[in-house]
């Protein structure tokens, strides 16, 4: 939203140097959270000395050793423990993926063919909007006064050259790019601000025309380039929409999800969100702002639920190298979806509308059908995806619980 405003006032150049700034914002908020997460490391390590200290005085006899001898028993509890969690780790390896379930590897399809719905489209969602809404094409039967003069700027002979269709009237609407010459041979004629010496285009096609360039944006076709720094402005705002919607569902999303799971339905659920706005935007010619807020809605609730349910398909120990790989495969293929999008767009004649749109409704379909998959092998192991948190984590709180019960329960079974 904030960026092709930005282009348009300025130039490309500053509006990369807004993202420099931002993405440097992102560094120093990385940082704080190191230090952050350090602190409250060196805390937590302190309060779990504290817990073995207490927990080798209840194992103590009344009539037991003093208390430095509690201490140095505690200190090489603690010191066994973290010997032990250091061989634990020391035996974790890239090989252990290959121990992970059929419901890890749906969750990466999933995640792969669901992400190339949303990330994908970003890139290329202005394009597709001033194609299908903002900047289309004017039709053939609207044509120049003078079809091979400039349109409108300083060049311009008589202070006009307009566009009307076959009955004389003006054309085309707010919603078209205006009309541009067949064609044109100029030279520079003493403008020392062009970026050309000459301009000759036969024919001219809108590919040629550069607003950067103050010929283009000033002296031959500036209705052209003020009604393209428009529509792309105006694709910017659209183009927010699924953002805003998610970064304002989230929270409530992520709650609902650990009240009450449900996170393979929800991932099969996004999918056919995606399905119906893939196909809304490729084969309708509609406000592009419904489908896009579905987009929104299906970006929210996808997120809130694809990555809370890693750990709950692999082993405990497995869970940061279960990210690792998800995230992995997510990234290769990702890597993929711009090379075919290119090839689709090229092969449809530089159109994004409907080709492009239709294979991202392709991937959606796939999602979908991974998510149905998914769904039917969570209910073989337990419902593991669909369960509320509160469910998924009350065995590990009645292990916990035993286990220190045993610790401070002496034999008569009193509490101490």
């Amino acid at each position: 939203m904030v960026s092709p405003a930005v282009a348009n006032a300025t130039d490309t150049p500053f509006a990369f140097w807004i993202g420099t700034i931002v993405m440097s914002c992102s560094v120093i908020a990385a940082l704080i959270v190191l230090y952050v997460d350090d602190q409250t490391a060196r805390k937590c390590e302190v309060e779990m000395r504290t817990i073995e200290l207490l927990r080798a005085s209840l194992l103590e006899d009344e009539d037991g050793a003093d208390v430095p001898e509690k201490i140095h028993t505690t200190d090489s509890i603690h010191v066994s423990s973290r010997s032990s969690t250091m061989d634990e780790n020391a035996t974790i390896s890239l090989s252990d993926a290959r121990r992970f379930g059929t419901l890890f590897w749906l969750l990466s399809i999933s995640c792969v063919v669901v992400y190339g719905c949303v990330l994908p489209f970003n890139n290329v969602a202005s394009g597709i909007l001033l194609e299908r809404n903002y900047f289309k094409e004017p039709p053939d039967t609207c044509t120049l006064r003078f079809e091979n003069e400039c349109t409108s700027g300083t060049l311009v002979i008589n202070g006009a050259n307009p566009s009307t269709d076959e009955n004389g009237n003006p054309c085309p609407s707010s919603s078209y790019s205006p009309v541009l010459p067949s064609s044109i041979h100029i030279t520079r004629g003493g403008q020392d601000s062009w970026d050309s010496y000459e301009y000759v285009f036969t024919p001219l096609s809108h590919d040629n025309v550069d607003c950067g360039d103050p010929f283009w944006s000033n002296a031959c076709t500036k209705d052209y380039c003020d009604a393209q720094n428009d529509a792309t402005e105006k694709a910017g705002r659209i183009m927010s929409i699924p953002y805003t919607i998610s970064a304002v569902l989230s929270p409530f999303l992520g709650f609902f999800v650990d009240k009450f799971g449900r996170r393979a339905f929800i991932a099969f659920l996004a999918p056919c969100f995606l399905l119906v706005v893939h196909l809304s935007l490729g084969l309708t010619h509609g406000s592009p702002v419904i489908p896009l807020i579905g987009q929104g809605i299906a970006y929210a609730l996808y997120a809130a639920v694809i990555w809370p349910s890693v750990p709950l398909t692999v082993e405990a120990k497995l869970t940061g190298t279960a990210y690792g790989t998800i995230t992995a495969i997510q990234n290769i293929g990702l890597a993929f979806f711009p090379l075919f999008i290119a090839a689709i767009y090229n092969s449809s004649g530089e159109h994004y509308i409907p080709s492009v749109e239709l294979f991202f409704a392709v991937c959606a379909l796939f999602g979908a059908f991974a998510g149905i998959l998914l769904n039917i092998y969570d209910r073989r192991k337990g419902r593991k995806l669909n369960s509320s948190s509160l469910t998924v984590t009350v065995d590990f709180d009645r292990d916990s619980m035993s286990s220190m019960s045993s610790l401070i329960l002496r034999n008569e079974g009193e509490y101490i």
